[in-house]
């Protein structure tokens, strides 16, 4: 079965869609199965992705409040190479209406049942607040993965974020883990984001990815190509390092399910 990993923080201005684009990409790239679930209306996975997210058939919207079929609603050409559900401002008229919905948390979960088995990895970008969007995907999602930025809330934000994950997971979904917390925007040269990269390390020891995201020119243009970065520029460093993130969440998933068997 493939695994569902949210991409949230309740912080904008992250790298979270950044992330969500250039993940999925990579694992693509690694000849893996993918879907991306633009969860946000602002839309900016979808455009990521080299689609126009004013010209598309079916968004989110159709999937969670009108039950389309989910084949109907997946675009499978792509400029990472992954399979897309899109999003537009018609998915703020989602979060609305989820709220006289009957199950409202599970709509998202209960729509990807006829998919998890084909896709290897589905990624879902989350809006930048906790509303009814986030907890469906939430409850969709086998863990969540966090990025964030060195800086100085970063610390008290994240500690709040987590909170909010463990009340949310004993609510709607009690396998709900934390996948991994990734450094983006990093600047090796700046003395504050070594001491915060230092206390993230104290506070979540193992849970904080090795790979770090660099502040790079390069992630940074490629949205407005509408691609992710290792199709703009491989050689760039934030391409490599996503890329390096694909492979720690592969080699991550590997030693969990040699210890699952072991035990």
């Amino acid at each position: 079965m493939g695994k569902v990993i949210a991409i949230a923080n309740q912080k904008g201005g992250v790298g979270k869609t950044t992330t969500a684009v250039n993940v999925a990409a990579s694992m693509a790239a690694t000849r893996r199965k993918v879907l991306l679930i633009d969860l946000d209306p602002q839309g900016n996975a979808t455009m990521g992705s080299g689609v126009d997210k004013f010209d598309v058939d079916a968004t989110c919207y159709e999937l969670l409040i009108e039950e389309k079929p989910i084949d109907d609603v997946i675009i499978k050409e792509t400029s990472g190479k992954y399979h897309l559900i899109a999003a537009n401002g018609d998915v703020t008229a989602a979060e609305i209406k989820l709220m006289e919905q009957f199950a409202r948390e599970v709509r998202l979960r209960n729509a990807l049942k006829p998919v998890r088995d084909y896709y290897d990895y589905i990624f879902i970008d989350c809006p930048p607040s906790l509303n009814q969007l986030t907890v469906n995907a939430m409850a969709a999602a086998d863990s969540v993965l966090v990025p964030m930025q060195c800086e100085y809330y970063a610390l008290e934000g994240l500690t709040a974020l987590m909170d909010t994950i463990r009340k949310l997971a004993s609510v709607v979904n009690p396998e709900l883990k934390i996948e991994g917390v990734l450094r983006t925007m990093y600047d090796p040269r700046n003395r504050l984001a070594n001491d915060v990269s230092e206390q993230l390390k104290r506070h979540f020891g193992e849970q904080v990815y090795r790979t770090v995201i660099p502040r790079n020119v390069r992630l940074a243009e490629a949205p407005s190509f509408g691609t992710p970065a290792m199709y703009y520029e491989k050689s760039s460093a934030g391409a490599k390092a996503y890329l390096a993130l694909a492979g720690e969440i592969l080699r991550r998933r590997d030693r969990e399910s040699t210890v699952a068997k072991a035990g």
